[in-house]
């Protein structure tokens, strides 16, 4: 830990502790067997460490059907993601190995050592043959469903890779924003959706809903993309559809300026919105996963995302450098996220809230932004209502809440006795309930009183059989020297000459 992350944990112990609770109190769902793992399949955890620290973590945790499944992947697809990200791979050569990835699979003993030295996960490539040699040993249902994924995935993004548009002024409508997240991420929701439904751990309804799963990666990637844009336009690429940041700025890197800083964050907040549209097809989503780790593997990187949301809103230094949340907060949110279907809804209404406290009228978006957000805690209302309901229902009805019979049938004898009460004693019923409140704070004060009051005896009680002198304390007090020091110690006796024994 650096010597700011001391600093800074001073001063914020809550997050200090989130990390402490998440490192001592966090435990596995399930655990990898490391001790009957192949020598490649190690050698694939290891490759799954490097190149993403968080996705590693639940990947790991996942139930034994589906633990090295999903393992590969994502190592399959980081590996596609780096061939197609490599600006130094010839546009031929790049081509020829996305449309073809699926099938090289299958080929025994394949690498890559193609990629640029600067290339962050080359090495992967350079070693995938451990990754084709445990791939051929999962089941093939699961196979299939990678390849077929890896398949359309690998068309798609050689697609956006020849197409001389997009490469020299980037993503220009919202669809083709969306339909490239679709590619990069939205298949990766239908992949696992599969993979989860094919080991009868998922609801089988959701491979009926594409919609469900499409939304799980948009939310994701969509919410990288708008967090990544200083570090992506220095890279010289632009993700953020011209329908949206044209209507803000003449050129995309005129959202750099500082000049146009109050424009800028009027144009990321409708980024913002546009990811947000996501968020309750999401919760929806989570509530048809079964099995715990599943659900946490799912869950934790929406919560991720939403946080991420929140503090990319109106934040100028989006445009300055790369931020991200914190690693405190990070911790307390894999906590809550690690639970149930109800503290994620609560995590997403948290921030929520906090992207509506953070909305200002002076942003043109003002309006839909609150709407959407609305929407947001209208879902999670109307799957964990905070009210009783029938209480609402009154309320909208301007009648009291309705109760059953003997709800009502106890309410109507405690009434009438109360009113009995109130007419022979002649006191009104206002008078009463004053006269029960002033004896309730009496009764309270009494028995803190009497609570001091025995309490205090039983330590007395039990100094004195210690051997306490209260009898002496009283007569230095009554002398008024309350602070005694205490005598000094009789003279020891001498010690006993040399070889005298002590008697």
């Amino acid at each position: 830990m650096r010597a700011t992350d001391v600093i800074y944990y001073m001063f914020h112990t809550g997050e200090l502790r989130s990390i402490i609770q998440w490192k001592v109190w966090h435990q596995q769902v399930h655990e990898r067997d490391v001790e009957n793992e192949s020598p490649s399949l190690k050698i694939c955890f290891d490759f799954l460490n490097k190149t993403s620290r968080s996705f590693s973590a639940v990947i790991q945790e996942l139930h034994p059907e589906l633990l090295v499944p999903v393992a590969l992947f994502y190592l399959i697809l980081r590996g596609l993601d780096t061939i197609e990200d490599d600006m130094t791979i010839a546009p031929e050569t790049k081509d020829r190995l996305l449309r073809d990835f699926h099938n090289i699979l299958e080929k025994e003993g394949w690498n890559y050592d193609g990629c640029g030295p600067k290339e962050k996960d080359r090495e992967l490539l350079v070693q995938f043959q451990y990754v084709t040699e445990e791939f051929k040993k999962i089941k093939p249902a699961y196979r299939e469903i990678i390849k077929d994924i890896t398949m359309q995935m690998g068309n798609g993004m050689a697609d956006y890779c020849s197409n001389a548009e997009f490469q020299a002024n980037g993503v220009n409508t919202i669809a083709e924003y969306d339909l490239y997240c679709h590619y990069v991420a939205g298949l990766v929701g239908n992949g696992l959706t599969r993979l989860f439904v094919e080991s009868g751990l998922a609801n089988p309804a959701l491979a009926q809903r594409p919609h469900l799963q499409e939304s799980m990666g948009l939310f994701l990637q969509k919410t990288n993309i708008i967090r990544d844009i200083k570090e992506d336009l220095d890279d010289k690429r632009r993700f953020w559809p011209k329908e949206i940041w044209s209507k803000y700025v003449t050129n995309f890197e005129d959202l750099l300026e500082p000049a146009n800083r109050a424009t800028a964050l009027n144009c990321s907040s409708a980024m913002v919105l546009d990811s947000l549209r996501h968020a309750d097809e999401c919760l929806f989503y989570l509530a048809g996963l079964k099995e715990q780790s599943v659900f946490n593997f799912a869950a934790i990187p929406q919560c991720m995302a939403i946080a991420t949301l929140e503090l990319v809103f109106r934040n100028p230094a989006v445009f300055e450098r790369y931020i991200k949340i914190t690693r405190g907060e990070s911790c307390r949110i894999m906590m809550r996220s690690a639970q149930n279907l109800r503290e994620v809804c609560e995590v997403f209404r948290e921030y929520t809230r906090k992207i509506r406290q953070k909305n200002t009228p002076r942003d043109p978006n003002f309006l839909k932004i609150s709407i959407v957000c609305g929407k947001i805690e209208q879902f999670i209302e109307s799957i964990f209502p905070t009210q009783d309901p029938r209480a609402i229902v009154a309320a909208n009805a301007g009648q009291p809440p309705r109760q059953s019979g003997r709800e009502a049938e106890e309410a109507a004898k405690a009434k009438e006795a109360r009113e009995d009460s109130c007419e022979r004693s002649n006191i009104p019923a206002q008078s009463l309930d004053d006269v029960l409140l002033t004896g309730m704070a009496v009764y309270v004060v009494l028995a803190v009183v009497g609570s001091v009051a025995f309490i205090s005896v039983i330590m007395v009680f039990v100094a004195w059989v210690a051997g306490a002198r209260f009898d002496l304390a009283f007569k230095e007090l009554m002398k008024g020297n309350p602070y005694t020091q205490p005598s000094s110690p009789a003279a020891e006796p001498a010690a006993p000459a040399s070889g005298e024994r002590e008697l």
